[in-house]
């Protein structure tokens, strides 16, 4: 008998590459999976895949049932929110990604009082400061922190956030302190840099005299864990430039001291973005109204002080 399980879990292992993968997205153990995709072969009377000891890929009937399946999938999950939109009940799982240590203080931290007022409401996070193929990964909300770009997903802006350049006060005495952006990249200053695969801060785009001015910034601390360039700053290893809000605690200490304030960093936008089809699903629209109230309330408090 055909089972809509069974293609859920057909559908996420064509997209993860790997049986593992597809399980593990779905809390199901490997061994379960591969099972499942058993029992929807011998359904259909076809194979489905082609199995190698590192990764799984569709036959030509798995491209074709893959296709028709997804669509019948999405079709449902529409149908399903389309009932709790009337039943004022919703339920079900949300998939949910955004920046480590933005997602660690703002999105974790706020989802058990979410939970609590929606318990029918299942969320899954996942933290990464890398940028996610949102449709690859079976992504349904993902909050972004930077200068974003256009993209076939909706967007949702939620605050503009200041950027600022800081670094301890050891390190501005070894250094010294830079009056321009070109002495950024001179030999006696170190950046430290946001990098991974795609990333934007191979340069840092700042406020120049004649408008925004593009520098290439080097050093020889980089990480792609923002919080990571956050600590190097502290122990005095070089430059970070970071959201205002991040570091406001730290500048206000003494800890860390903002400079070069007559060229900041562009501000980067604090947004959500999500695929055109989940628009009308009433969980997805209730979590992202809680998370963006939340985040300006606590936000725009740091700014504020104590």
């Amino acid at each position: 008998m055909f089972s809509f399980d069974d293609a859920k879990v057909f559908v996420r292992v064509i997209e993860l590459g790997s049986i593992s993968s597809g399980g593990r997205d779905l809390l199901i153990s490997p061994a379960v999976a591969s099972h499942r995709i058993r029992e929807l072969e011998k359904h259909l009377g076809v194979r489905l895949l082609n199995r190698t000891t590192r990764r799984v890929t569709p036959t030509e009937h798995g491209r074709i049932f893959y296709a028709d399946a997804k669509r019948v999938l999405e079709a449902v999950a529409e149908a399903e929110a389309n009932v709790a939109a009337l039943s004022e009940s919703p339920r079900g799982t949300i998939h949910v990604t955004a920046p480590l240590g933005f997602g660690r203080r703002f999105i974790a931290s706020g989802i058990p009082d979410f939970r609590a007022l929606y318990p029918d409401i299942e969320v899954r996070l996942r933290l990464s400061d890398h940028h996610v193929d949102m449709l690859k990964e079976g992504i349904d909300l993902a909050f972004r922190l930077g200068l974003l770009e256009d993209s076939s997903l909706k967007m949702r802006s939620i605050l503009e956030c200041e950027r600022v350049f800081v670094a301890s006060p050891a390190y501005l005495e070894r250094h010294g302190v830079p009056r321009a952006p070109a002495d950024l990249v001179s030999q006696s200053h170190q950046c430290l840099l946001l990098r991974f695969p795609g990333s934007p801060e191979l340069h840092w785009t700042l406020r120049g005299p004649n408008g925004p001015e593009r520098i290439d910034a080097a050093g020889p601390f980089d990480s792609d864990d923002g919080d990571v360039l956050t600590d190097w700053a502290l122990m005095g290893h070089g430059i970070a430039m970071k959201p205002r809000f991040e570091v406001e605690p730290m500048i206000r200490s003494g800890q860390l001291v903002p400079i070069l304030a007559e060229f900041p960093p562009l501000p980067v936008q604090l947004a959500a973005v999500y695929p055109h089809r989940k628009f009308q699903d009433p969980k997805l629209r209730l979590f992202l109204d809680f998370m963006s109230e939340r985040c300006q309330r606590l936000i725009r408090a740091i700014w504020a002080g104590p």
